[in-house]
């Protein structure tokens, strides 16, 4: 048995709210491969009820979700007692300046541009939070 394994520890839980099949099957496997259990929602509401139900170490969020966009849910989650502790990356298309500017204010810890560098990105901000270990 390899030494310095810990076989008790329970794997860290992220939640992505993405309405995109292919963006979060993408999101999934990268986060998966890094040892993070996966676990996703197609709508914002589904998001809300699942952070509730599951509790999970960080929610990656997209803003264009096709019930209530990720801006509100962000609000919502961090207006609830039962969630408002969980950090919430926002990771869109937009890069824009005043959407990211308006990611922040509604709450998010952090917002990544969905671009060639978002997956180096992301994993570095789930090292950085302590999701990831170094």
């Amino acid at each position: 048995m390899p030494t310095g394994v810990n076989f008790n520890k329970k794997p860290k839980i992220v939640l992505v709210i993405e309405d995109s099949p292919t963006q979060a099957l993408h999101t999934n496997a990268i986060l998966e491969r890094s040892g993070v259990q996966s676990i996703c929602a197609t709508t914002g509401l589904m998001g809300l009820n699942l952070s509730r139900q599951i509790h999970p170490d960080l929610i990656v969020l997209d803003i264009q979700l096709p019930d209530v966009d990720g801006y509100e849910i962000c609000k919502q989650l961090k207006a609830d007692s039962e969630t408002h502790v969980i950090p919430v990356i926002m990771l869109t298309r937009n890069d824009a300046l005043d959407s990211l500017q308006k990611g922040i204010e509604c709450g998010a810890d952090d917002y990544i541009p969905k671009d060639a560098f978002a997956d180096a990105v992301l994993l570095e901000t789930l090292r950085q939070m302590g999701i990831l270990s170094k």
